[in-house]
């Protein structure tokens, strides 16, 4: 059973801070991906941050570039995502995804997490 667990969530002012983390278990396969989505109330998902598990080669959509990281804790089998500058425009719930399948693909999941609220607003 698969397990992806986001904490970090919460409200916080316009310019601030947050660490999101995913709680995963560790996985067998040597190729997958592990990637950040958010979803704001009536838009689509979208994809934000995603790290690989080769090489922690890290992708990031415009959104997301120069004021998020996305990282990875080998010995506690832990992703984060540190977010700064946040502003209202942030203001989605996160969602942890794995592409388990081995193509290791970045925006092409087939596991989630249920997901942590993230606030903006002052």
């Amino acid at each position: 059973q698969v397990q992806l667990v986001e904490s970090g969530g919460g409200l916080v002012q316009p310019g601030g801070s947050l660490r999101l983390s995913c709680a995963t278990a560790r996985f067998t396969n040597r190729y997958y991906t592990i990637a950040w989505y958010r979803q704001a109330p009536g838009k689509e998902r979208e994809g934000v941050a995603c790290i690989r598990s080769d090489d922690s080669t890290t992708y990031y959509k415009d959104s997301a570039k120069g004021r998020f990281t996305i990282s990875r804790d080998n010995a506690n089998d832990t992703f984060y995502l540190q977010m700064n500058y946040l502003q209202p425009e942030d203001t989605a719930v996160y969602f942890c995804a794995a592409d388990l399948t081995g193509w290791a693909s970045c925006w092409a999941p087939n596991y989630w997490g249920q997901g942590t609220q993230v606030t903006v607003s002052s």
